[in-house]
């Protein structure tokens, strides 16, 4: 059973797959080619599932963690008795030939530079890779320069100077490095219908990480120009959100990582490595603030030829695709995996995909309605795009009244929930407002009448007057964190007295005691969401409340409520999704696209509120 802390991990990108790095210079998660592929590396999930580890053989070495600035290339020090051992780890992006393609030409190539930089290490390799999920234990041949690896449809090649011996599906081996030396490890990625790759030079591995270094920095150049509070941490959130992102599509994954639990040893484990439209309209309107995304015309044009004919035809908007467009998504179990922290079931697919969530027009709408800039009328696929978000408003007017399974995909059965009518209201009237320049003003009466009735209907049933609230659904006394976004999106005034009435309920009675909030509280009853156990405090509702607080002018509440959000970034400034309300650990999968939208968002509106 694994047990290294979730916090422990940093993140790698090439914007097509992404690895998670221990402090211990474990590579215990890595998905080839692509986020949502087979990993060859599991041991994140289970402790003999595969993991690439080097490391300072010194006993309990004093290890300190970085991000090269401006870059995803990961700084390892191990500070040991007889010396200092650098660490650089990098998936090699390409050249940065042009910096809106971060990642295009990415050669599927980890990259693993050790450096003494003072004194004497011994330094420790162990590969073990185990394609599939750690179903396969594959067959290592030592070659001129490196190892290969067949197993399944995988095919590996380790390249480097260390001599490794080949035992029982692994290869490992020892170096010794003085002040000055430096060994380079290369892992390159093909599949059996692929050519296999030869083993690189070391000065072919150190250009790759060179490039890497330098593509990240000239995208952060160019992208990023956010100089309010907390600038930093924004500023790395954008990279990060970047990183999320699958370069061929444009598509943005929840996070990279499956079956990370909300609760150790529960089951509420599931697979974030797909392409939500709520979740990756929101990154791309964090984005915004933290990385101008002139690259926005992407994710529409992916959109738009993954599910244009579904909403055209009358059907509902599928809440979620492959990163490639691909629709089934079907969930099913890995039993062979003993999951993180004895958390099981380790699920792969995810069974919401076929889940009825009408709040996505609203996300998808605001999105394309905050990017409007961003959006050339020219494109090839621009009429495609209009086309498409059209027909969203369309089915948002046709279809409010519905219930479903809201923001939250519970496993319940579907309800009128408040938020879903209210991303209804916001796909409506960011339609009314871009009517014009979708040549579609023969519409925007409909609109406007159905964003009206929206809007009477959520003030006569969504209001509580028991839980001096708006809540969770139509006829309940219930919170929910999400109805913070009412005054966020505009439907009342940010200093609405329901509105602030409705902060002061979550953050009164939706908190837990370091003031960190619940999406909602899970019971047996009419708000039960279908699903066994508990779960912690979400990061992205916590910032939610911070971002409210701001837009109502409450700047001082708003800054203590994003600190204590903020100081859950582990060491290297990443976020899960939530916090274990007894131990204050990182829960959910990692890192969690939400949480760091959430804090770019919350920090953009302190800024704001602080210069008005």
């Amino acid at each position: 059973m694994t047990t290294v802390p979730i916090a422990d991990y940093a993140l790698l990108s090439d914007r097509h797959s992404a690895a998670l790095v221990s402090s211990a210079g474990s590579v215990d998660w890595l998905c080839l080619p692509r986020f949502d592929s087979p990993s060859v590396f599991t041991r994140l999930l289970d402790d003999g599932a595969g993991h690439f580890s080097v490391r300072a053989t010194s006993a309990d070495p004093d290890v300190n963690r970085r991000y090269l600035d401006d870059t995803l290339v990961l700084e390892t020090t191990s500070t040991t008795a007889t010396g200092t051992l650098v660490l650089l780890d990098a998936l090699a992006t390409g050249p940065a030939t042009d910096p809106h393609a971060l990642g295009a030409a990415a050669p599927r190539l980890l990259v693993r530079q050790l450096q003494c930089t003072a004194g004497v290490v011994d330094v420790e390799v162990e590969f073990a890779p185990r394609p599939e999920y750690g179903l396969v234990e594959p067959l290592l041949t030592a070659v001129p320069g490196g190892t290969l690896v067949r197993g399944g449809a995988d095919v590996l090649v380790l390249s480097g100077p260390v001599p490794l011996a080949v035992s029982g599906g692994r290869a490992t081996g020892t170096a010794t490095l003085r002040a000055g030396e430096r060994i380079t490890l290369g892992m390159q990625h093909r599949t059996t219908s692929e050519e296999f790759p030869a083993p690189l030079p070391t000065a072919e591995l150190d250009e790759a990480l060179r490039a890497t270094i330098e593509a990240w920095r000239s995208w952060s150049r160019l992208h990023q120009c956010y100089q309010g509070p907390w600038r930093d941490l924004v500023h790395h959130s954008g990279r990060v959100l970047q990183a999320l992102s699958y370069q061929p599509t444009g598509a943005v994954v929840a996070a990279p990582t499956t079956s990370l639990p909300e609760e150790p040893g529960g089951e509420r484990n599931w697979d974030y490595r797909y392409a939500w439209v709520r979740d990756a309209s929101f990154t791309l309107e964090a984005l915004w603030v933290a990385a101008c995304p002139d690259e926005a015309h992407q994710f529409f044009d992916y959109l738009a030829a993954s599910a244009a004919a579904q909403v055209r035809n009358g059907h509902d908007l599928q809440i979620m695709f492959g990163i490639g467009g691909e629709h089934d998504l079907s969930e099913r179990e890995l039993p062979h995996l003993a999951g993180w922290r004895a958390s099981r079931p380790v699920r792969v697919g995810n069974g919401a995909w076929n889940q009825r969530q009408i709040d996505v027009y609203g996300e998808l709408l605001g999105s394309a309605h905050r990017l409007v800039g961003q959006l050339n009328p020219d494109h090839p696929g621009a009429t495609a795009w209009r086309e498409f978000l059209v027909a969203c408003a369309d089915a948002a007017a046709r279809r409010w009244r519905e219930t479903d399974q809201g923001i939250w995909e519970v496993r319940g059965e579907p309800r009128h929930f408040l938020y879903s009518k209210l991303m209804c209201w916001v796909a409506l009237d960011r339609a009314v407002a871009m009517a014009c320049a979708w040549g579609a003003g023969d519409r925007v009466e409909g609109w406007r009448s159905a964003a009206a009735q929206i809007h009477a209907e959520i003030l006569a049933q969504g209001w509580s007057d028991t839980a001096k609230s708006f809540t969770q659904s139509f006829g309940s006394d219930d919170l929910d964190a999400s109805n913070l976004m009412i005054g966020l999106v505009g439907f009342l005034p940010a200093d609405d007295p329901r509105v602030l009435a409705t902060i002061d309920a979550v953050a009164d009675r939706l908190t837990d005691s370091r003031g960190l909030v619940y999406r909602y509280r899970t019971a047996a009853g009419a708000n039960s969401d279908g699903l066994a156990g508990e779960e912690g405090t979400f990061l992205l509702c916590t910032f939610w409340l911070a971002q409210a607080l701001a837009t109502s002018g409450q700047v001082g509440r708003a800054r203590t409520v994003f600190e204590g959000a903020a100081r859950y970034v582990n060491d290297v400034g990443l976020l899960a999704e939530e916090v274990d309300p007894a131990t204050g650990d990182l829960l959910g999968n990692f890192p969690q696209a939400f949480s760091h939208i959430g804090l770019v968002n919350a920090a953009w509106a302190i800024s704001r509120a602080e210069q008005a």
